[in-house]
């Protein structure tokens, strides 16, 4: 099974609900379909109704993040797992690096990971190097730091997909080479199996993904999806990454 997850990030309004009808569409035709499953992450204003729009459908609806206290607190705009789960969320994004550049720290992430579990959340944890450790050739101590810090045994390996997204490749056009993304998918794939003593769960890769860089991915065996920002945004890039993926 592959992963197309688009981070919508702060973007859209209800209408924008015409965007996941286009790409329901498509994917009831494609034929393709039962190979890969779609989560989108829009803004949490939007999550109840896409929920709604989607539990008949195969589209599935997570969120962007969640607050590290459960299941209600007094701190102001905070919004628990719980209450994104109660407006029928099914996916989490955590860790992602605009969350940690906010603020984010392993203490904080582990407690987001414990109540997404505990309310049936899947977790999409995201974790990537920026310019500098990459330039000082840190990127596999960062990366494990991030994922040991945070993830334990104990953790139902089913319900976590791994996001590796390069902080320095985000929405700048700026790509790993295929041998670099597939020698650092399975060394990530080696750190998680050292936790699990098993078989792992899904890494997807994130950063600059398009209809064109996809093309340069898919050869790639070890990677198990995408985690779309931009492209996601538009129907017509969002399908055409996944038609690109399976051309």
């Amino acid at each position: 099974m592959k992963y197309f997850i688009g981070n919508w990030k702060m973007f859209g309004v209800p209408k924008s609900i015409n965007i996941l009808k286009k790409i329901n569409s498509f994917q009831l035709n494609d034929k393709n379909k039962k190979k890969y499953r779609i989560v989108i992450t829009p803004p949490l204003t939007l999550i109840e109704k896409f929920a709604a729009y989607s539990k008949t459908k195969k589209i599935f609806i997570g969120s962007q993040n969640c607050y590290h206290k459960d299941p209600f607190s007094s701190n102001t705009s905070a919004v628990s797992a719980h209450m994104i789960k109660s407006v029928g969320a099914k996916y989490t994004l955590i860790g992602h690096s605009d969350n940690r550049a906010e603020g984010d720290n392993d203490y904080i992430l582990k407690k987001k990971v414990q109540f997404a579990l505990k309310n049936k959340l899947k977790i999409i944890f995201c974790i990537g190097e920026n310019k500098i450790e990459k330039k000082n050739k840190k990127t596999l101590t960062i990366l494990k730091k991030q994922l040991t810090n945070v993830l334990e045994k104990k953790f139902n390996k089913n319900d976590i997909i791994i996001a590796y997204e390069p902080i320095w490749s985000i929405g700048t056009g700026k790509l790993p080479t295929a041998t670099e993304l597939r020698k650092i998918t399975i060394q990530i794939k080696k750190i998680l199996k050292n936790i699990y003593k098993k078989n792992t769960f899904p890494v997807l890769y994130g950063g600059s993904v398009d209809g064109n860089s996809v093309k340069i991915f898919k050869e790639i065996e070890e990677i198990d999806g995408f985690l779309i920002g931009g492209a996601s945004k538009s129907s017509k890039k969002f399908i055409d990454i996944i038609k690109n993926y399976y051309r």
